[in-house]
Order: structure tokens, then C-alpha cells, then sequence
């Protein structure tokens, strides 16, 4: 079976299908006209992260907020100011039971959610795509063979989707190798084979299983750590993280870890009000790694499944920022074993090769575990995906597709080559495959 008809019958519904969706989606939104959304009030315009002057330098810590060593703990100081917690009233959730779907409508479920998953890459990917397929379809009107030239201007397209310089040459060379097995002589058939190959070189020798989805800790609470420069989005990343999560029932804290850009702390916060979460917040220059270890004991006191901790991303001053990641990190190691169970790095996709500098910076720092890409949909340059994940050897978690809360989606290397080529796919014609 081709690649093109594989992912068209994983992705692509049929149009009776669609049809049903469409007139649900109409009955979801007449009878749901008089009720207001709980994150309605959301401006998409504050679900980027403003970039602010540091005021690393201008705020000077109290000395009772020194660094702790090591093996002491964090214990409040009489002149101290003692941990706040955001009070939220939390709304009761009121649970509605439902009897089990049969197997042909779990099966139905499955396939919608398939389906959506695609929705959104093809939506979030539209940028790339329109830039990518476009020049992808020019250099195969160009030409009536496969030749030496034509590999030479592919790559130099690829190059221009910021897939990076080393992963294309090794693109280029698997391409031209399939293609003479193949004894493929028709440029179109080679945009099928580019597709499966980025899907290929994406996944490497890793299983899929193995390198999709969040890490959790099966015994007990669940740590993530995020990293990553001012403006990348990276509270506003943990603000859909935590409400991914709430609303899969788990019980989600927050830790306001970066005490020094101005505004972090109160960004957090409310991005914790709207979600509907608690947050654990020091005064602005407190200890990072003090705001860590009180979010621990009070994510361990509230019973909480995950506890998100933001921290620092002053590039400006490596060797400070190495210095309290790794410390923060080791708060994390002491308090609960095995942790963190993630460290995230957010980079904003649009920033393209720039992304791949701060990636490097930030592994030497800690052990980064797995990226986040923000604002994937606001640049035409998706192809830095593939760069960080063959380059760095890092994989690509989750990925920002839209602005909305709910558009922070988990990386499919399959959806995001269906977001890519879905002009393509959902045209192919199981005709061509025979020819």
C-alpha cells in the first residue's frame, strides 16, 4: 500500500462523514448559544508571552533568601514572607454518567479523534504548507525526469523549510537511493516518497510509543519542568498544559519558578485562575529553587497528580542560568525520586534556525527530555521540527497549533506529514497507485 493511501485511510473521512460532523457541530453550537464558555473571556492576544526587559541586576534578593545548600531544606524564616498560594473556588463538577460505547463506537470515537488530530496539524501546518507544497509543486512542473538537477533544487527547497542543512543532505541521499530501487522516473511520484522519508527520518530507530506522549510517575506525582527563553510562550504553554490535563481529570499545581523577569509571577497566576488550578508564588527574586521545593510539599499536601514548574530563561548570563537549573533540578531529584519526569524546553518556531542555538544552550544546561514548539502555526518554517529531532536528538512532545487553550496537541510525526502534504493526500486517487 502506497504511503499517500496509507495516511488518506488514517486521516481523510469519508464525505457522509464529514457530514454528520458538520450538522453535530451546528446542533453543539445552537444549544450551546445561552451558556458561556468558562475560558470565553480569554484574549488571544495575552496568550503569547510579551517580552519584557529582565530585571536580573535591578532587584536586589534579600540576604534572608540566599541560596540554600544542598542537603538543607527550605525552611520559612521568621522575617521571611511565607509561600502564597492562589485561592481559586473551584466550581463543582457536576459528573454525568454515560453507559459504555459498544465496540463499533469506540471504534468510531477512535477514528473522529484521528480525525480532529489531522484537522489541526492541517490548519496549524497551513503556512508551511502553502509554502512548501507550492514550491514542492513547482519543482515537479519544472521537470518531466528524475535527474541530478532535480535532486540539487529539492534540497535547496527543503533548506528554505528550515529542515536543516544536515538532515537534508542525509534526506537527499536516502531519496535518491529509494528512487533508483523503486526505478521511479516521474517526478510526482516523488513527492509520496519525500513524505515517507520525513516521517522516517523523524522516528529514526525509535518506536513511536517510545518518544510520543508525556513521561508520568506511576507511583505517585508526576513533575515537569520547563525551560526555555523570555517571550517563547512558555507560561502560556504551561497554561494549556494544565488545562489539557485538568480536564482529563488529574489534579494540577503550578510552581512560579521564574521570580526574576517582571510580570512572570502575576502571568502565571492568572493563567492559573483561568484554568482553574493552584499556584505556589514567592515575592519577585526569591529563590527558584525555594518556590520549587514549596510547590513539591504542597502539590504532595493537596494530593496532586502533576506539578508544572516554571523557571528562568535569562540566555544572557549562561553560566547563572546553568548554575539554578541545575540546582533546582537536584531540589526536584531530593523530594521526589526519579524526578522530574520531564524537562521541557519551549522554543518558538517562528524564531526558526534560532530555535536550534537556544535548544543547544539549554541541553548543556540540563537534560532536556523533549521540546515544545509554540506558535508552529505562525511560521512557514515547520520544518525545523525535523532539524531538532535529527540533529539534537531530542524529540518533539507538543507542539502550539492556534492560539485557543485547546490548541496545544501532543507531536505526530504522521499528522504533522498529513499537515504538510494534505492538499496532496486528500487528492490522491488509488488509480494512481496501480498506474
Amino acid at each position: 500500500m502506497s504511503f499517500f493511501k496509507k495516511l488518506k485511510e488514517k486521516f481523510v473521512k469519508g464525505p457522509e462523514s464529514e457530514e454528520e460532523k458538520e450538522e453535530q457541530q451546528v446542533h453543539e453550537t445552537e444549544d450551546s448559544d445561552d451558556q458561556e464558555h468558562p475560558l470565553a473571556d480569554v484574549d488571544p492576544a495575552d496568550t503569547h508571552e510579551q517580552d519584557v526587559t529582565d530585571l536580573q541586576g535591578k532587584t536586589e534578593t534579600p540576604e534572608t533568601e540566599a541560596p540554600a545548600e544542598d542537603g538543607e531544606e527550605y525552611a520559612a524564616e521568621a522575617d521571611e514572607e511565607e509561600p502564597v498560594e492562589s485561592t481559586l473556588d473551584e466550581k463543582d463538577e457536576q459528573g454525568v454518567e454515560e453507559s459504555l460505547p459498544e465496540d463499533d463506537a469506540a471504534e468510531s470515537l477512535e477514528e473522529d479523534e484521528k480525525a480532529s488530530i489531522a484537522s489541526k496539524f492541517k490548519m496549524g501546518l497551513a503556512k508551511t504548507r502553502n509554502s512548501f507544497s507550492t514550491k514542492i509543486n513547482d519543482l515537479v512542473a519544472r521537470y518531466r525526469t528524475v535527474d541530478e538537477d532535480f535532486f540539487e533544487e529539492l534540497e535547496e527547497v527543503l533548506i528554505s523549510a528550515d529542515v536543516g542543512v544536515t538532515t537534508v543532505m542525509e534526506m537527499i541521499e536516502e531519496l535518491e537511493m529509494e528512487v533508483k530501487r523503486r526505478n521511479v522516473q516521474d517526478p510526482q511520484k516523488v513527492k509520496e516518497i519525500i513524505s515517507e522519508k520525513l516521517v522516517e527520518i523523524y522516528y529514526g530507530d525509535d518506536r513511536a510509543e517510545e518518544i510520543e506522549g508525556l513521561n508520568e510517575n506511576p507511583d505517585g506525582l508526576t513533575i515537569y519542568l520547563f525551560v526555555g527563553v523570555n517571550g517563547v510562550g512558555k507560561t502560556t504553554t504551561i497554561g494549556k498544559l494544565a488545562h489539557r490535563l485538568k480536564s482529563e481529570g488529574k489534579n494540577v499545581t503550578l510552581a512560579a519558578g521564574d521570580t526574576f523577569r517582571a510580570g512572570a509571577i502575576e502571568q502565571l497566576e492568572e493563567w492559573g485562575k483561568r484554568v482553574g488550578v493552584n499556584v505556589t508564588k514567592h515575592s519577585e527574586g526569591s529563590d527558584p529553587a525555594a518556590v520549587i521545593y514549596d510547590g513539591i510539599q504542597s502539590a504532595k499536601s493537596k494530593n496532586a497528580d502533576v506539578l508544572i514548574c516554571d523557571t528562568a530563561g535569562r540566555l544572557q548570563n549562561k553560566v547563572n542560568l546553568m548554575n539554578e537549573l541545575s540546582k533546582v533540578k537536584r531540589v526536584i531529584e531530593r523530594e521526589v525520586p526519579g524526578a522530574p519526569h520531564e524537562v521541557l524546553l519551549v522554543l518558538d518556531a517562528t524564531t526558526g534556525q534560532n530555535a536550534m542555538s537556544q535548544a543547544k544552550t539549554f541541553s548543556e544546561a540540563t537534560d532536556v527530555s523533549g521540546i515544545v514548539l509554540s506558535k508552529l502555526d505562525g511560521t512557514a518554517k515547520g520544518g525545523i521540527v525535523l532539524a531538532i529531532r535529527n540533529e539534537l536528538e531530542i524529540p518533539v512532545k507538543l507542539v502550539g497549533l492556534g492560539e485557543r487553550v485547546t490548541d496545544l496537541e501532543t507531536f505526530d510525526a504522521h499528522a504533522f506529514v498529513y499537515g504538510l502534504f494534505a492538499d496532496m493526500i486528500e487528492e490522491y486517487d488509488e488509480e494512481e497507485e496501480l498506474s
